[in-house]
């Protein structure tokens, strides 16, 4: 996935490819499958800090106490994260085991809990198995380190059923220097706005005040994350994390808001967000293709990203993908159904290049070619209203048999 308006994002870069970061991750029991899951990400000391967290009214012990900490203090000095259990609806004594994780990593890496942010994933509704997760800290912070092995560790520990890790970063000059911004992120099913069903950590060594940090990330997450379906199922324990060591800047000034490094370091901090979510689209649940659907000419903004998400979301749209049926009418009336001020005699709709239907009527398209198209692993649509100015870029993926056989089995 590539876009000209951002730069381009590098793989090989993890969690601690900024300076001034060190991530460990371990097994301490929580899965039952016995794979890593437990994960910890620290800076070399407290620095500003930012997340974006679930709208679900039901959330996860991790969130409620993560959004605690942050309302209390804009620096933090790491992430707890672990993965097979999400903590949720686990009452006060989830509440309690989410701090006394804080707790216990703090005192490995010296700090108070409050320095600390935590996020879960995994099953709802059961409890930690405290006893083995007390063991597994202190391994998880013996082994601490920067670099690439430390990134791949870091992101396999907070995968549930990923089949692989993710992760990207890029490097840009801020004021002179360079400086790298990365992370890593998992998710492949329960994905919706607002966020996605995902735990996502990214740090940068730039220098960046906690209100310009956080403003970057509602709108780089805005751009990516909260235009990423899979199933249409935001999560209890969405959490998305911000670190800003400033390392790499020599004590020079914080970037300042409005600046052209302010909206340099936004760029490649959107280019990771959106490279992060492609890898989730590209790893859903069952999934077999990425689509990306284009909504233009809408009345307004609000109105383009009504009708991507609809088009995004709709079950038979995503089987039409599965089965390489090019069955535009089911898009076409999906948009229709998101509430439009226009209607189908000014719609132009495309799959790939071929355009199926134009000013209210079919059009004629070249079928071989269309096969094509629908044959492929990534498949783009673009829909114009005809109507205005708005427009709006979404990422789903298609809908499969496997995708029901791994939700029909998820708990047991």
């Amino acid at each position: 996935m590539t876009d000209p308006a951002y730069p381009a994002v590098d793989h090989a870069l993890g969690v601690t490819a900024a300076q001034g970061f060190r991530a460990g991750a371990g097994t301490c029991g929580i899965k039952a499958s016995g794979k890593p899951d437990l994960a910890v990400l620290v800076a070399d000391a407290e620095c500003p800090a930012a997340a974006v967290f679930t709208t679900n009214r039901v959330v996860g012990a991790a969130v409620a106490v993560s959004r605690d900490h942050l309302a209390g203090r804009p620096t933090m000095r790491g992430v707890v994260a672990s993965s097979g259990n999400a903590n949720t609806c686990t009452g006060p004594q989830g509440i309690a085991d989410a701090r006394e994780m804080l707790a216990l990593v703090g005192a490995e890496v010296g700090c108070p809990p409050e320095a600390l942010l935590i996020a879960q994933t995994g099953i709802i509704g059961r409890p930690l198995p405290m006893e083995k997760v007390r063991a597994g800290i202190p391994e998880v912070c013996a082994a601490l380190r920067a670099g690439p092995d430390a990134d791949v560790a870091f992101a396999e520990a907070i995968l549930t059923t990923d089949t692989r890790p993710k992760q990207a970063g890029v490097r840009l000059s801020v004021a002179g220097r360079e400086v790298t911004i990365a992370g890593a992120t998992k998710g492949v099913g329960m994905i919706a706005p607002h966020m996605a069903t995902t735990l996502s950590f990214i740090t940068t060594d730039a220098a960046v005040g906690p209100d310009l940090l956080h403003a970057m990330l509602g709108r780089a997450v805005d751009r990516s994350y909260h235009c990423l379906t899979v199933d249409g199922h935001p999560s209890t324990s969405d959490t998305m994390t911000l670190l800003a060591s400033g390392a790499a800047m020599d004590g020079a000034d914080a970037v300042a808001a409005g600046s052209a490094d302010a909206e340099a370091l936004e760029r490649a901090l959107t280019a990771v967000c959106r490279d992060l979510a492609y890898q989730i689209a590209a790893d859903a649940e069952g999934g077999t293709k990425v689509v990306a659907i284009r909504v233009t000419g809408a009345a307004s903004e609000a109105e383009a990203r009504s009708a991507a998400r609809a088009i995004a979301d709709s079950p038979l749209v995503k089987c039409a993908f599965f089965g390489e049926d090019p069955n535009w009418g089911r898009i076409v009336s999906a948009a229709g159904a998101a509430g439009l001020t226009s209607g189908p005699e000014t719609m132009r709709l495309a799959i790939g290049d071929v355009v199926l239907f134009e000013a209210g009527v079919p059009a004629p398209a070249d079928a071989d070619r269309l096969a094509r198209i629908m044959a492929a692993h990534d498949i783009s649509v673009h829909l114009d209203l005809g109507a205005g100015e708005g427009q709006c870029r979404y990422l789903t993926c298609d809908l499969s048999y496997d995708y029901v056989k791994i939700n029909a089995e998820y708990t047991t």
